[in-house]
């Protein structure tokens, strides 16, 4: 047997390196080292360099949560808004719509619901003091009309529809509705506005009913001065003044109860709650 080609245990191993293969023979190995697979993209010099808006995506989020974060407010307010308008109708306290008079609406008024029973009949008569200063003033238009008529001169006409036009919601609203609302809240301020307005109100009246000859000789006013001027030129304007003259000292007796009553339930009330 031919020994020749038999490898030598103690030799290094040979290894032959062809470079015309594609592959290394069976049972070989290689000296060449292999390429490193890294993957292209990453650390490379040459490489793009790719951005990624991460500022993009935290502002997102966060305009995410304020706008969760108003909803939930805006839903919380709803809540709150529901829950009160839901007490007030609960408690049955009435809007203030207009209801007086029937036939042409133009105020609020409803003693039987809204003011306490046991100040009901002072409130009606209060009312009826209000209504009270509107019937005179309406009927000092009628009579000063007649003496305009009868020679008087047209100013005192003009005066007296002045009066007429200003006392008639002025009253209303400097006295009668103040009352109004505090005897249905039983309000301290709104009893002292209504003291301070019926207070010059019922001078006002005082001065209607004598009429002294401070304003065109007094005659504007169905005051008793003013009656016995024109009296004696024509009997048919002296009884008017006359007339007026009695409306209006009615309505000074009729506020001058008034406000005593008031006074003392305003001070009933004020001992009881210690004010």
């Amino acid at each position: 047997m031919n020994r020749h080609h038999d490898p030598n245990p103690f030799d290094e191993e040979e290894v032959q390196v062809n470079p015309f293969s594609n592959g290394a023979a069976p049972g070989s190995k290689s000296r060449i080292p292999p390429l490193a697979s890294e993957p292209l993209g990453f650390g490379q010099r040459h490489d793009a360099t790719v951005d990624i808006p991460l500022d993009n995506k935290n502002d997102t989020k966060k305009k995410e949560q304020e706008l969760a974060s108003w909803d939930a407010d805006l839903k919380r307010r709803e809540k709150e808004i529901k829950r009160r308008e839901d007490a007030v109708s609960k408690a049955g306290v009435p809007l203030d719509d207009k209801n007086w008079p029937p036939f042409f609406p133009i105020i609020h008024h409803d003693i039987a619901n809204e003011i306490p029973v046991n100040v009901q009949k002072l409130q009606y008569v209060a009312f009826a003091s209000w209504l009270g200063i509107v019937l005179c003033l309406v009927f000092n238009v009628v009579a000063v009309t007649v003496c305009w008529i009868r020679g008087g001169g047209v100013k005192i006409f003009f005066l007296a529809v002045i009066y007429t036009l200003l006392g008639v919601p002025l009253s209303y609203v400097l006295w009668y509705r103040p009352l109004y609302r505090a005897m249905r809240t039983d309000s301290a301020l709104k009893f002292s506005w209504f003291f301070m307005f019926y207070l010059l109100h019922i001078v006002f009246c005082i001065f209607a009913a004598i009429a002294p000859p401070v304003v065109f000789h007094g005659k504007s006013l169905t005051g008793i001065l003013a009656a016995i001027d024109v009296f004696s030129d024509h009997v048919l304007v002296g009884i008017f003044y006359l007339v007026g003259f009695g409306l209006f000292c009615l309505e000074t007796l009729l506020s001058l109860w008034v406000l005593q009553k008031i006074y003392l339930h305003f001070r009933g009330n004020s001992d009881y709650t210690g004010d």
